[in-house]
């Protein structure tokens, strides 16, 4: 009969991994603000009133839109109307579009 053979000890064997790469700069404390240098729109009229805009999304329609800001989707002529500069049909708005919400003569919005 033989012995079998004897296992390796590695029981006193130690690893160390370290990385060359910098270490991350620490950020947490980090505040910001956000300001616009947009000016604002004065309303026509002679009213002084800021005119509120809307930021279009994907997805959205005048009408929804109109819902949103006067409750009735059958107002969007007046946002149509309103934005005619850069509107050149109403069915075709895209994201990013920044439209000119109107008060109505109704005094809504």
């Amino acid at each position: 009969m033989s012995t079998p053979p004897k296992k390796p000890d590695f029981s006193n064997v130690q690893s160390k991994v370290t990385s060359t790469e910098a270490p991350k700069a620490d950020f947490s404390n980090v505040q910001s603000t956000v300001t616009s240098t947009e000016p604002v729109i004065e309303g026509g009229a002679g009213g002084g009133e800021p005119v509120r805009t809307y930021t279009v999304v994907k997805g959205d329609t005048l009408s929804h839109i109109a819902k949103h800001f006067y409750g009735k989707a059958g107002k969007w002529p007046e946002i149509y109307e309103a934005n005619r500069d850069q509107l050149d049909n109403p069915d075709r708005i895209k994201p990013g579009q920044v439209l000119k919400i109107p008060s109505l003569d109704d005094g809504t919005a």
